[in-house]
């Protein structure tokens, strides 16, 4: 039931610098980028405002070459400072509304585990939303057990949100969500741990084509 227009990406790339390691970020964004990603979440929570800034900055001017949307999470003023795209609102974090209020130029995305926080989420002024986890992975095992496509289907009924399946998606998992009710597929190890990050996006693309 989406009535809110819908993002002009189908996968949303979350970052983690430790789980390239070693390899730099800004290489893996950089080809992610070069094989076809759309979007990118720099999500790096443990840095420092300062180093954060650094850090979006180098990704900024890499996604920004390659026209590919950049959000922030977590930090509106670091999306201003480097002119990202957007930001990402975690569910217990900065308020979809807020971002909304004093930063009105972005695209906003907003983290949700449960129905009602969906609802809460799309009434404070979310694009789009990330649910889960849809399956289990570790990065997100903090969130409890994976929630399944069930719940998954019941948060893309009951909001007019494009709804984003994040935790433990693989390109063959893709399909199962999208029949769920998707718009599309987030995550961050898939990708960030890929031996080749190329053919994973384009795995990942080759779902949406």
């Amino acid at each position: 039931m989406m009535n809110k227009p819908q993002p002009d990406f189908r996968y949303y790339l979350i970052t983690s610098r430790k789980a390239c390691a070693p390899r730099p970020l800004r290489e893996v964004v950089q080809e992610a980028c070069k094989a076809g990603i759309q979007a990118v979440q720099l999500r790096e929570k443990d840095l420092s405002g300062k180093d954060l800034c650094e850090l979006a900055h180098q990704i900024r001017e890499v996604t920004a070459r390659f026209d590919v949307r950049l959000f922030i999470n977590s930090r509106p003023d670091v999306a201003q400072v480097v002119a990202a795209d957007g930001v990402h609102c975690p569910e217990e974090g900065f308020p979809p509304s807020a971002v909304r209020q004093y930063w009105p130029q972005f695209s906003i995305g907003a983290s949700v585990h449960s129905l009602e926080a969906a609802k809460k989420a799309e009434k404070e002024g979310a694009d789009f939303l990330l649910f889960g986890p849809v399956f289990f992975t570790p990065s997100k095992e903090e969130y409890g057990k994976p929630q399944g496509t069930d719940s998954l289907e019941k948060v893309c009924e009951g909001t007019s949100v494009p709804v984003f399946a994040v935790g433990g998606v693989t390109p063959a998992k893709v399909a199962e969500c999208l029949q769920a009710g998707a718009y599309g597929v987030a995550g961050i190890s898939a990708l960030m741990e890929a031996d080749d990050i190329g053919r994973k996006v384009e795995a990942f693309n080759s779902q949406f084509a």
